[in-house]
């Protein structure tokens, strides 16, 4: 069964899509059979960061029914094991999916024959970007360790909670609509969080028990892009904080990714930077993530560090190999 890896971002601006092309890249490189979905829709340009030309068959052509089959939209690339879906940011009206077309392309890639589905989505907090990160308990959120960029991947993590329960909920029933009061109300400082919301719900409703187990189940995974200190690791780490305290949501760190001049060079390159510089630290810091993914079972446990343990030791392999930015680059 595919294992599938959503990429997402509160805003944008911070590295998400470069993330997104160099980790589907590297789990290639591992020897596992990899695709690499571009679902930024209406901004599409995963295509530039693989060094690939646009093409007009894309999941454009399945929002417009130009192409019924989600499968018929994967290409090969030069990367050895990897595959690519383009996105079609040509076609009008392809950010704005319908329910049946979002369903199709969730089914596609849930039927994908591969190792991995990597899925670089778009920046924001809209319910199909929302939708596609929830297409797996522990998706990817990538962040920068800046205060906007802190509070708006918080920001993402709310809206998630509660598309999340309101999705699992019975439609119709009391259960939402308690759960539509409860969002109504400022939550910060209440000292109340959704997940309490949950639990009081599972104990009222028995067809909200259902809802509760996957709010516990969901465990998305922070990755600190272009840090530079010990300032933006204790920064970043407000994140597991805040969705703890307000959300009653576990946050687990999956990588912290020092700032590197070969990013935007690869960029400007259209090349991936753990093709062209592996050794940069940034590439480096890519490869120890995809290797932790590679080597996880589907049914691995989330990592819940009761403190900053696991940003903090991700940090110090990131920032010791920043030293050598200069040979990297």
């Amino acid at each position: 069964m595919v294992r599938i890896v959503p990429v997402a971002s509160g805003k944008g601006g911070v590295g998400k899509t470069v993330l997104a092309a160099n980790l589907a890249v590297a789990l290639a490189r591992l020897g596992r059979a990899t695709v690499l979905v571009d679902l930024d829709l209406g901004a599409s340009n995963l295509h530039t960061c693989l060094g690939i030309k646009s093409s007009s068959l894309g999941l454009g052509a399945l929002a417009w029914r130009q192409e019924r089959r989600f499968d018929s939209l994967v290409m090969e690339t030069p990367v050895p094991r990897l595959h690519f879906v383009p996105g079609d940011g040509l076609l009008p009206g392809t950010a704005n999916l319908d329910h049946a077309i979002k369903t199709k392309i969730l089914k596609g890639v849930a039927s994908l024959t591969a190792d991995f589905a990597v899925l670089d989505l778009g920046a924001g907090s809209a319910h199909n970007v929302v939708d596609f990160f929830l297409a797996s308990p522990r998706g990817l959120l990538v962040a920068r360790p800046e205060t906007t960029s802190v509070l708006n991947a918080y920001s993402f993590l709310k809206t998630a909670v509660w598309r999340l329960l309101f999705r699992a909920l019975p439609k119709g029933g009391p259960e939402r609509t308690r759960l539509a009061e409860f969002a109504s109300r400022r939550l910060e400082g209440s000292g109340s969080s959704f997940l309490a919301l949950a639990d009081e719900l599972a104990r009222e409703f028995p067809a909200a028990a259902a809802a509760l187990a996957q709010l516990r189940a969901f465990v998305p995974r922070v990755v600190l892009n272009q840090g530079r200190s010990q300032a933006d690791v204790e920064l970043g780490g407000r994140i597991r904080a805040i969705a703890a305290r307000n959300l009653g949501l576990g946050v687990e760190y999956a990588a912290f990714l020092p700032d590197d001049p070969a990013v935007p060079h690869s960029v400007a390159e259209r090349e991936p930077v753990v093709l062209t510089r592996p050794g940069a630290p940034f590439s480096r810091a890519v490869a120890d993530l995809a290797a932790r993914l590679a080597a996880e079972g589907p049914e691995s446990p989330p990592h819940l560090a009761l403190d900053e343990e696991d940003l903090e030791s991700l940090a110090a392999a990131a920032l010791a190999a920043g030293d050598g930015f200069a040979e990297g680059s």
